[in-house]
């Protein structure tokens, strides 16, 4: 079907970093940060038009420098936070700030994607969250619900709450908590739940995973050796709130519930190296997305974990010949998890994978050499899902 066929854009330069502009639940919108050693880096703006299956592009200029990860306030359409390499003395740090776009790029107003003429606009800077003593910044993520004022940042081996004040102008720190141990421990990543008050987020540092609540900003889990190798990205189920996913260079994706951490619930092996990515459906929980160097991006249905493990997917045969299935076929077995799609359309790393805030059945996906790709749930199963 056309209706399924995936829209790609370029971007020119090297980039890493993507968000959907989580606030905006209308227009489906999406941000890049790109990567560029040379030239000024950017955010481009992504607006895709379902109905003509177009792209329209707003670019931001990020003159600080190349751009490691991106995020979106919940809760303001105009504000995000970046982390970006800083070169000071001999060493490169990453830092972070919150950001303020333009006003005029509120969704609707984008200049034709063929205007290259067309200035670019700059970035309103609102609060640096940097506290250069903790060291580089991994990531910045948002409270997922509330009014956008709360944000954790990983640092090294520091996670630090940050109370964002006065419109975001001030970022004012409201607890930390630190990695104790051997070594040079750095996170690598975190996600914050949305169950629970929202009072709990999960890191991710080396091999292990850990359980912050932000009220103590102490420890509640730890899921240590969670993977053979690094562990890349978490994700929580956002309709069971014990469910947690994460992925990494052991090339696979585990699912855990953080009651129970010695063993993960289930484990994906599909991808054949580092998984960098993973997202929960924000809608229909058995919907899951990975992205690797593999450069594949894989959409698989993890149904028997999922908040409806019995809303089966499978073909209905007519109904006659199914009422007569029925009893024993609820007794037989529970419904199976698979691979609903592989996507190829990246020829590099795929170093992000997220779905759109306006749309569930939508999601991009981001290579490492600036490739851009949209792409639909497979209407079929989309069907399958609803009906």
């Amino acid at each position: 079907m056309e209706d399924d066929a995936p829209v790609i854009y370029g971007l020119e330069f090297q980039a890493r970093a993507l968000t959907p502009q989580t606030a905006e639940t209308d227009a489906i919108r999406f941000l890049v940060g790109t990567q560029s050693l040379k030239y000024d880096n950017q955010i481009h703006i992504i607006d895709f038009d379902d109905e003509n299956n177009i792209i329209n592009k707003n670019v931001l200029l990020h003159q600080v420098g190349e751009i490691w990860h991106i995020s979106a306030s919940p809760a303001d359409k105009g504000v995000l936070a970046t982390c970006y390499n800083k070169p000071s003395d001999s060493k490169v740090l990453t830092c972070a700030a919150v950001w303020r776009m333009p006003k005029e790029l509120e969704p609707g107003s984008h200049e034709s994607p063929d205007d290259s003429s067309s200035p670019a606009h700059t970035l309103e800077l609102l609060c640096h969250l940097d506290d250069t003593a903790h060291g580089s910044v991994a990531c910045v993520v948002w409270e997922p619900t509330g009014d956008g004022r709360r944000v954790i940042s990983l640092a090294d081996s520091h996670i630090l709450l940050w109370d964002l004040q006065e419109s975001s102008s001030q970022a004012v720190l409201a607890g930390s908590a630190s990695l104790e141990g051997k070594g040079q421990l750095k996170f690598t990543s975190g996600r914050w739940s949305p169950h629970h008050t929202c009072t709990q987020v999960a890191t991710a540092n080396d091999t292990t995973i850990r359980g912050w609540d932000t009220r103590s900003m102490s420890q509640i889990y730890c899921i240590e050796n969670a993977h053979g190798q690094l562990v890349r990205d978490l994700d929580f189920n956002p309709n069971k709130q014990y469910y947690l996913a994460s992925c990494g260079d052991d090339c696979k994706v585990k699912f855990w519930d953080t009651r129970n951490v010695t063993e993960p619930v289930k484990t994906l092996e599909e991808h054949s190296h580092w998984v960098w990515s993973v997202r929960y459906n924000h809608s229909h929980d058995q919907l899951v997305l990975t992205g690797s160097s593999d450069s594949r991006v894989i959409l698989s249905n993890m149904v028997s974990i999922s908040s409806e493990p019995f809303g089966h997917l499978v073909d209905d045969d007519d109904l006659s010949d199914q009422e007569e299935r029925r009893p024993e076929e609820k007794s037989q077995e529970p419904p199976q998890d698979s691979v609903i799609a592989t996507y190829e359309e990246h020829e590099d790393s795929v170093y992000a994978v997220d779905w759109s805030s306006a749309d569930p059945w939508l999601f991009a996906s981001l290579s490492y050499d600036g490739r851009l790709v949209i792409n639909r749930v497979p209407r079929a199963l989309k069907y399958h899902i609803l009906l």
